[in-house]
């Protein structure tokens, strides 16, 4: 599905529901996809990916050209802990193996200035807006001396 980018106030429902709607998604999909939040503040948007026992060295975030933020998860997994002292696993759903996901970004965020951070199992990118600039006056004054 192709986007145009959009520049107005409404961007996230348009792009939320279509880049991330999970009810797309095929159930092998489904199953290892994060569960994502996006929350709006007044300074900044935060997208939060569901991240429980992964680090920041699985994770790989971007922005291209396009002005796409591209997160890509990659857990590479060790068989050797399949069987250990604890056991071995009968049925195993703990695991993402690799998951990538692209989502154009508006026009007020200053792309520059994206920071991404893991904390407590949660992948935080946070998306800080533009701060608008003043027209300055079309006249300026001049003392008179």
């Amino acid at each position: 599905m192709l986007l145009t980018r959009r520049n107005n106030q409404n961007w996230l429902p348009d792009v939320f529901n279509d880049m991330w709607n999970m009810d797309l998604m095929p159930n092998r999909f489904n199953a290892t996809a994060p569960a994502v939040n996006v929350i709006e503040k007044d300074k900044e948007y935060d997208v939060e990916f569901a991240a429980p026992g992964l680090t920041k060295d699985d994770f790989k975030v971007s922005v291209d050209a396009d002005n796409y933020l591209n997160v890509v998860l990659e857990k590479k997994e060790d068989n050797k802990g399949d069987k250990d002292d604890k056991g071995r696993y009968l049925r195993r759903e703990f695991s993402y193996s690799k998951f990538s996901q692209s989502m154009l970004l508006p026009d007020d965020v200053e792309s520059d200035h994206i920071d991404a951070r893991v904390n407590n199992g949660v992948l935080t990118v946070v998306l800080p807006k533009k701060v608008e600039e003043k027209p300055q006056p079309a006249t300026k004054q001049i003392e008179v001396k």
